[in-house]
């Protein structure tokens, strides 16, 4: 995790002390149950209970420190809180196994980092809505492969990012639901030394589902499918980041990131304003991607258990969903201070001589008899010259003047299909698509 890409909520979830602290709650829940079920004394979990909620912090370097003897953290743990609690400690982790608490606070960690993502998509969603909805009919040029194609609204570009974010929202939330599952089986997942009971009273507990068969540890196509979601998002990120890019190059300069008072955007030449909160975005979302690779090849553990995983999710757990925090809080403030031009829009939709309503010249030939192949010959020959005339002529004059597309299209026809308003008769069913009625 790199702190200058890190915010405090999402950060301090990955914190020894927070990590320890669900450990605690774990094994404290699960004595709980064993003391229901007469397995151990009921003054066993009383004893861990009274002493937590007198407990102001866990001391995290004297667990270190045990852990640098034992080269094993949940012994390092539970011996710390037994010298914490006395004799009646000894009756934690009856029947459990190691994995079930890693694994179950893995769980918890992952569910609550996706709340906190969650709440991020809610928060990028309404900005892009309200941009969408600002703009809904401000015309600006659509392009493929780079080249003017034809018309469209910004406010289109807005609500194509706000429907595939809401898809990302959808994901997450049934990648959150697929990861938060509770394993209290012990050892190979048997449940040979503790009751099933024991795992449902935990998983109540802490608001997880129940791992219906867990081989000591929960299977890790759960945790894969929640990092390949992550990267999706990240992707998505990276998608619209690159669409501020590439229209706040000089040569576009339809939008731009906000550029503060004070702010420098070149140490040598004071003139810039680059795009460098988008690029930043295009770099982090690469990172995330980068996590579910490891997440997948974490999928094939040997038989019942063993521990290739673990290193991996310890760094993956944290910097995916710290970094996914950052990038969609970045990203949602580049949206909600986008500074965008209708008037350079405008003059770029304008350059070519009106080439971007080829197609509507080419349909009303082939309709008025025409072949296709000679109505696109027709056409074509005159775009090309406004083309190599870098839209210094103009297509609509070139046309009427054309005698093959004037012998089948009166002018009056031919001026009717460079209506800019004619391509946006849409833009309501569109919305209505992706917004709903309201």
């Amino acid at each position: 995790m790199v702190p200058r890409y890190a915010r405090p909520q999402m950060t301090a979830l990955w914190e020894p002390e927070a990590r320890f602290r669900i450990w605690f709650e774990i094994e404290a829940h699960a004595t709980e149950a064993l003391g229901e079920l007469g397995v151990v004394p009921k003054s066993a979990p009383k004893a861990l209970w009274d002493w937590w909620a007198t407990n102001p912090s866990i001391d995290v370097p004297a667990i270190d420190a045990i852990e640098a003897v034992t080269k094993h953290d949940v012994i390092a743990f539970l011996t710390w809180v037994a010298e914490q609690v006395g004799d009646e400690a000894r009756f934690m982790h009856q029947g459990m196994t190691s994995s079930d608490v890693l694994d179950t606070c893995l769980a918890v960690q992952l569910s609550r980092a996706a709340d906190i993502l969650i709440d991020d998509l809610d928060k990028l969603l309404a900005v892009i809505k309200r941009r969408a909805f600002e703009h809904k009919l401000t015309p600006t040029i659509g392009r493929s492969h780079g080249i003017h194609a034809e018309p469209v609204t910004f406010g289109l570009k807005m609500a194509e990012a706000y429907a595939e974010f809401s898809r990302c929202r959808t994901r997450l939330v049934a990648a959150r639901e697929e990861v938060a599952t509770c394993a209290i089986s012990g050892a190979v997942g048997t449940f040979a030394n503790i009751d099933p009971r024991v795992e449902e009273h935990v998983a109540a507990k802490l608001g997880l589902a129940i791992e219906p068969v867990s081989t000591q540890v929960i299977p890790r196509d759960r945790h894969a499918m929640f990092f390949a979601t992550l990267g999706v998002i990240a992707s998505s990120i990276e998608r619209l980041s690159v669409e501020v890019r590439h229209l706040q190059r000089t040569e576009v300069l339809e939008a731009e990131e906000y550029f503060s008072p004070g702010q420098k955007g070149s140490s040598a030449m004071p003139h810039k304003r680059n795009p460098v909160l988008t690029e930043n975005l295009t770099g982090l979302a690469r990172m995330v991607r980068s996590y579910a690779m490891p997440a997948m090849e974490n999928v094939a553990l040997w038989h019942e258990r063993d521990i290739s995983h673990s290193s991996v999710e310890r760094y993956i757990g944290p910097d995916a969903t710290i970094t996914l925090d950052f990038a969609l809080a970045r990203l949602t403030g580049v949206i909600d201070k986008l500074l965008v031009y209708p008037e350079r829009m405008m003059k770029n939709l304008d350059k070519m001589g009106g080439l971007v309503h080829s197609q509507r010249v080419l349909l009303a030939l082939t309709q008025a008899g025409v072949s296709r192949e000679d109505s696109y010959r027709y056409v074509q020959r005159n775009a090309m010259k406004v083309w190599e005339s870098d839209g210094q002529l103009s297509l609509l004059e070139l046309l009427k003047a054309d005698p093959d597309v004037a012998a089948a299209l009166p002018a009056a026809q031919i001026e009717e299909k460079f209506d800019l308003a004619y391509h946006f008769r849409q833009v309501d069913t569109i919305f209505r698509r992706v917004f709903g009625e309201a």
